[in-house]
């Protein structure tokens, strides 16, 4: 018998909808927060979060709450599911509301831009110390965790009971959830991914074929674990879910919203139209391209495929010009 928890997700996002409805499937009681009252009061009046997560019933039984306040005051676990770009402003409305050792669990995928911090620094120079910290990630699109289709992730924390305990709270017969002690490497995998998601999904665009993306996701676990590694991470983490797992799933999958976004520039369409058409919902890998370019420039690492993304995305340079490049660098061993 599991034991019973209150939790508060802190997003009404697609994750963060998918991932209350596992928790509320496991028998919790779940409080769902998002930020905008009025949208929350259209979910509840449709029983659809139709803007995130269209055709997906929300039960009654999920609460929606417009303060977060009420949403966070006696859950013993807050799911952070906003987008890495809102997560200071999220955490910094939570700060006066946290409680000593409440569990914050981190589910978002991304750094920070300008302070390329990951979201357990953000948590610990907005918190301090006084909770607990954890980092969910993996393979899981929400579109099918929502459909309960089978998914397997891993849970990371400093503390091995507190990943058991989101271990324990989490995982039923279509949601398997492994536990790790590498925070580091688990918050960078699930980062940097988005970055070759987007590479991928222009290799897509541009019709190079399968032997190409082979290419580009084999390499990219090359760099996202010399990065990851180099932030204190563990080399065999980026060989796991939150690794080569995650970078599959984001690379192939027609749900992965960095691999489309790629597919459009591999098209030739432009950044700016592209990120217009697709409104509130967020590509994470743009912002992780510069602050995973900028990360990899303060220690001095050899990461060419996101270094070629950055100056595609946010210097203009040409796909057709970034693959010359790729394939036209010097020749080394494969391992060095």
């Amino acid at each position: 018998m599991k034991n019973k928890f209150e939790a508060a997700v802190l997003s009404d996002g697609a994750w963060g909808t998918a991932l209350a409805l596992t928790l509320l499937d496991n028998g919790h009681c779940v409080k769902l927060w998002g930020p905008f009252p009025d949208y929350l009061g259209e979910i509840r009046e449709t029983g659809e979060n139709h803007r995130f997560l269209p055709g997906v019933r929300i039960p009654e039984n999920l609460e929606l709450l417009r303060d977060m306040g009420d949403a966070v005051a006696d859950a013993e676990i807050v799911v952070l599911a906003a987008p890495v770009r809102y997560c200071r402003a999220t955490l910094e409305r939570f700060a006066p509301l946290a409680r000593e050792g409440q569990l914050v669990l981190n589910v978002a995928k991304g750094i920070e831009c300008g302070s390329l911090k990951r979201i357990s620094e953000l948590c610990e120079e907005i918190l301090g110390r006084n909770v607990r910290y954890a980092v969910l990630s993996g393979p899981s699109h929400a579109e099918e965790v929502a459909l309960k289709m089978p998914t397997a992730v891993v849970a990371a924390s400093d503390d091995k009971s507190i990943a058991e305990k989101i271990q324990q709270a989490f995982m039923n017969k279509y949601f398997r959830v492994y536990t790790s002690s590498d925070v580091p490497g688990v918050e960078l995998g699930g980062a940097l991914k988005n970055v070759f998601a987007i590479a991928a999904g222009i290799v897509d665009g541009m019709g190079l074929g399968d032997n190409a993306k082979a290419a580009l996701m084999t390499r990219g676990i090359a760099e996202m674990a010399r990065m990851g590694v180099a932030m204190g991470g563990l080399s065999e983490t980026f060989s796991g879910l939150s690794g080569i797992g995650d970078m599959i799933v984001t690379c192939t999958s027609g749900h992965s919203r960095n691999r489309r976004l790629g597919e459009a520039l591999g098209k030739g369409r432009i950044l700016p139209d592209i990120l217009d058409d697709m409104g509130m919902v967020v590509a994470e890998g743009v912002g992780t391209t510069e602050s995973g370019f900028h990360l990899s420039r303060s220690k001095a690492l050899d990461t060419p495929i996101i270094d070629e993304m950055f100056a595609g995305l946010y210097n203009g340079k040409d796909p057709r010009e970034c693959l010359r490049d790729l394939m036209g660098r010097k020749a080394r061993r494969e391992f060095d």
